[in-house]
C-alpha cells in the first residue's frame, strides 16, 4: 500500500485529493496548520476507508513547518509514494495595497515552500526508482495578473523544468493549473465571490479524479477542464501587451473583491 502526503489537507482541492486517495486504498500524511481539523479529517478518512492517516500540523509559512515535512518527505524507512504540494493562499488587494509582509509569507508557501518540498521527496523517490510530486498552480499563472499569478508562473516553471531533468528516473513531476474552484480560499482571503459567472466554478472532486488521470498519463501539466483549456489556448495567441489590458479589467469585473 502507497502512501500520499498533502499539503492543505483539510479544505478545498486538498480534501478533495484526500478523499480519493484514501478511497484508492492510499495511506496518507495529512499536512495543515490546525491540528484539531487534521485529527478529525484523519478520523474520518481511517473510519470510511479503512487507511491509515498520519497527523502532521504544520504552517508552511515558516522554516520549522517547511523543515517538518521535509524531514517526513525524506524518511526512508516510512516513504511517501506520492506528494501534493497544495496549501497556498490569496491576498486580497492590488499591488501596493498589499503588505510586504503579507507578500513575502505568500512567496514563502508558493515558492520557497514547494522547492524544498519538491526536492525532498523527489531525492528519496529517485533512490528508489518511482514517485510522483503534483504542484498545485492556477491558470492564473498564464495571464499577468500581479503577485499570486506570478508566484504561480513559478510553481508551473519550476515543476516542468524539474520534471525534464528527472526523466527517466522513475520520479513523476507534473503541475496542476485549476480555475475557480468552490472551496475556503476566496472565503480566507476575505474575497467575495458574487460577480463570478457560474460556468467558471470547478467541482473538487471532478478536478481531482481529471489531475490523478494526467499524472498517471506523464502529463507535466494539467489543466483539467475543456473550458479552461479553450481559455488558454485563447491567451497563448494573445498579444501580451493586448493580454495585460483585458485580464486588468476582466480582473476588476469577473476576479474577488
Amino acid at each position: 500500500m502507497t502512501t500520499a502526503l498533502i499539503t492543505g489537507s483539510t479544505a478545498g482541492i486538498g480534501a478533495a485529493f484526500a478523499r480519493r486517495l484514501a478511497a484508492d486504498g492510499h495511506d496518507l500524511v495529512l499536512v495543515a496548520r490546525d491540528a484539531k481539523r487534521l485529527r478529525e479529517q484523519a478520523t474520518e478518512l481511517h473510519d470510511r476507508h479503512g487507511i491509515e492517516a498520519e497527523v502532521l500540523p504544520a504552517d508552511l509559512s515558516e522554516d520549522k513547518g517547511i523543515e517538518t515535512v521535509a524531514d517526513r518527505l525524506g524518511d526512508r524507512k516510512n516513504p511517501v509514494d506520492l506528494l501534493i504540494n497544495n496549501a497556498g493562499f490569496g491576498n486580497k488587494g492590488r499591488y501596493l495595497e498589499v503588505s510586504m509582509a503579507d507578500e513575502l509569507t505568500m512567496l514563502k508557501v508558493h515558492c520557497e515552500a514547494v522547492l524544498r518540498l519538491t526536492s525532498a521527496a523527489a531525492g528519496a523517490m529517485r533512490e528508489r526508482g518511482r514517485g510522483g510530486v503534483v504542484n498545485v498552480a492556477s491558470v492564473a499563472a498564464f495571464v499577468p495578473r500581479g503577485t499570486y499569478g506570478a508566484s504561480k508562473a513559478w510553481v508551473v516553471q519550476f515543476t516542468q523544468g524539474a520534471a525534464r531533468d528527472l526523466a527517466g528516473t522513475g520520479v513523476r513531476l507534473m503541475v496542476l493549473c485549476p480555475g475557480f474552484v468552490r472551496t475556503e480560499f476566496h472565503q480566507r482571503a476575505g474575497m467575495g465571490t458574487d460577480n463570478i459567472p457560474g460556468w467558471m466554478w470547478l467541482d473538487a472532486d471532478k478536478l481531482v479524479a481529471a489531475a490523478l488521470a494526467d499524472l498517471a498519463r506523464g502529463k507535466s501539466l494539467s489543466v483539467p477542464d475543456p473550458r479552461y483549456k479553450a481559455l488558454m489556448g485563447l491567451v497563448k495567441v494573445t498579444p501580451r501587451g493586448l493580454l495585460g489590458g483585458v485580464t486588468s479589467r476582466t480582473g476588476r469585473k469577473y476576479g474577488p473583491q
